[in-house]
């Protein structure tokens, strides 16, 4: 079926490009100000021009933010349309069904979403987030990413309640662990599973520290442990990574790529004149600066890589692709940290602040739901960007749908993750709004 879904979306994406006849509910999409962190070409990308479509709302599903009319730039010929309504969704995972399960840490539940109804797959859980099917020796299971431990579930087609729990991984650092004290900023966990490996993210526990560098486990690392359960098997996989989310297998090869919140209130590393004056800004902390520094990133990891932080921040100034780094200039002022030239290149930066959580990869893509910034002086990220493949990597962002900030400058949805149905329609989670929504390309005739 998702091989399926794959043809029906590649070939709805090459309508896309060539569709410029908008139905009774689009228009053409106005200008939108401030940065818009997308600087490909949708033609280039094969995705038509932006069009301002109405998301079309079900009945009974129209409790705030649908209880007016909402719209959302989408390529021409694509629509939006609400397709559940799950409050404060999170991360999501096809089944192998057909359903969707979807995340709810707050909760400590697990939802599942049949045809648009919705009930309780799983509960009680410390802070459920990620979650990812995988067979092993076999057996497909689904694993669950709580705060401070991984579980899986075997899962036979159609199963609509988790059953039979085993931990695989145990004691991952959270809000229980005691040198925390109860404060963890990046508590969330996300996985993936490749072959008989897990892969675990152990995010930051702060916006920059030294304190993580030497934990047990280390933070701002990825980690692996054997997808058939001991914590013996533990390898410290990459560090440098503040805040990884949407670990995700490029399809075909054995290449983890993810997506990475970066820092916040980063200081001038260097001699710029930021504000204009004619004079050094070196070691302020400047709104002018701290806006567009350092950019998020979508890295592809590497056994033993090293990714900057908390002592580099990749460098934007020459283009987004490839990024060196600046030192950084409260921890490793004078390079005694960290040898920032020694440190893995930056494969692309995305809006700074945008707070990328989500990674799909689908027809030769990335997917990547941008949650939106929560300090910058104009919002950035509110929107899922639509990055194609080139033969060196990651090309330039285009925006697959945007618009969930309004006119007035506040958002009304702010998106999480992306997956794919089995149809070859992108649906969206939006923790903002409480809503899974449906975006579906142009079909053939």
């Amino acid at each position: 079926m998702r091989k399926l879904a794959a043809l029906l979306l590649a070939c709805s994406l090459a309508l896309a490009a060539c569709s410029d006849a908008p139905g009774s509910s689009t228009e053409p999409a106005p200008a939108r100000p401030g940065p818009s962190g997308s600087n490909g070409s949708p033609a280039a990308a094969g995705l038509g021009a932006p069009t301002r479509v109405k998301v079309a709302v079900p009945s009974g599903l129209a409790s705030a933010p649908f209880n007016q009319d909402r719209y959302l730039q989408l390529p021409a010929g694509w629509t939006a349309t609400v397709y559940a309504r799950v409050d404060k969704a999170r991360f999501m995972a096809p089944t192998p069904s057909g359903d969707l399960l979807v995340s709810q840490p707050g909760a400590g539940k697990v939802q599942l979403v049949r045809a648009g109804a919705v009930s309780e797959f799983a509960t009680g859980l410390r802070q459920p987030h990620d979650m990812v099917f995988a067979p092993v020796n076999g057996q497909m299971f689904l694993f669950i990413a709580e705060s401070n431990r991984v579980i899986r579930y075997p899962y036979s087609n159609g199963d609509t309640k988790a059953h039979d729990g085993q931990v695989v991984v145990d004691g991952l650092p959270d809000t229980s662990t005691p040198e925390l004290r109860g404060t963890y900023a990046h508590v969330l966990k996300n996985i993936a599973v490749h072959g008989e490996t897990l892969y675990v993210s152990v995010a930051s526990t702060c916006n920059a520290c030294v304190s993580d560098t030497v934990s047990d486990p280390q933070r701002a690392t990825i980690y692996t442990y054997a997808a058939g359960g001991t914590n013996a098997s533990r390898h410290l996989l990459a560090r440098g990574i503040r805040n990884a989310e949407g670990l995700a297998f490029r399809p075909g090869t054995d290449e983890l790529w993810i997506v990475v919140n970066n820092r916040d209130n980063t200081l001038v590393p260097d001699d710029r004149d930021v504000d204009g004056d004619g004079k050094s800004d070196k070691g302020k902390r400047m709104p002018e600066f701290v806006d567009d520094y350092p950019p998020e990133e979508f890295i592809k990891v590497r056994d033993g890589g090293f990714y900057g932080w908390p002592f580099c921040n990749p460098n934007s100034d020459n283009g987004l692709h490839n990024m060196g780094f600046l030192r950084d200039y409260e921890l490793n002022r004078d390079g005694s940290k960290a040898d920032c030239a020694k440190a893995d290149p930056i494969d692309l930066g995305l809006p700074p602040h945008s707070a990328p959580l989500g990674l799909t990869f689908y027809n030769g893509a990335a997917i990547v739901p941008l949650h939106g910034s929560w300090n910058r002086t104009k919002p950035a990220g509110y929107k899922v960007l639509y990055i194609p493949w080139t033969a060196s990597g990651p090309g330039d962002p285009v925006d697959l749908a945007a618009g969930f900030v309004g006119a007035d400058g506040k958002w009304w949805g702010r998106p999480v993750d992306a997956a794919i149905d089995t149809d070859g329609t992108v649906l969206v989670s939006d923790d903002g709004s409480g809503t899974i929504l449906r975006l579906t390309p142009p079909r053939a005739n």
